[in-house]
């Protein structure tokens, strides 16, 4: 009989090939471990529908419950609803400020007269200051945002809020 607390346990062992300082569970894109006697069903949602690294994770996940013995591992992908990094754990969103990542915030609202747009008000990780601007919508990978801190001029990746 398949222990579920165990394969979760299992999956903190499963970093994200883009953000290795994540697991996949505090990374959030692990929905749910099913269990049918021996079978092992992992529900997974990507970050985005095209995200490159699900392949790596998949092949990962599937290693390491290998590895521990379990043979009957179905992988099953869901896109809906879509992830959100609401769905990311707390302590994984301070995991990726330690690491040098701004980590997701909520939205802010702005308007500015004859203007009205979403900003996001985001810290340096490096230094906390909010004095910050937004360089390019596209980081290191789709799932980032690349800032600069006004204050300590360092740059660095912000994981967008979506």
């Amino acid at each position: 009989m398949v222990n579920t607390k165990e394969i979760w346990s299992l999956l903190e062992q499963v970093n994200d090939p883009e953000v290795p300082v994540l697991s996949v569970v505090d990374l959030g894109v692990i929905r749910d471990v099913r269990t049918r006697g021996d079978e092992i069903e992992v529900i997974l949602t990507p970050t985005y529908s095209g995200c490159p690294a699900m392949d790596a994770i998949r092949m990962n996940i599937r290693m390491v419950l290998l590895q521990n013995g379990y043979k009957d591992i179905q992988l099953t992908t869901v896109l809906s609803p879509a992830w959100t990094t609401e769905w990311m754990s707390e302590r994984g969103k301070e995991k990726l400020k330690v690491y040098g990542i701004a980590p997701p915030l909520p939205l802010q609202q702005v308007c500015t007269p004859g203007l009205f747009h979403r900003e996001e008000a985001v810290a340096c990780p490096h230094c906390g200051s909010y004095h910050t601007s937004l360089i390019s919508e596209f980081g290191s990978t789709a799932c980032k945002s690349l800032y600069r801190c006004e204050d300590c001029r360092e740059p660095f990746d912000y994981f967008k809020c979506h």
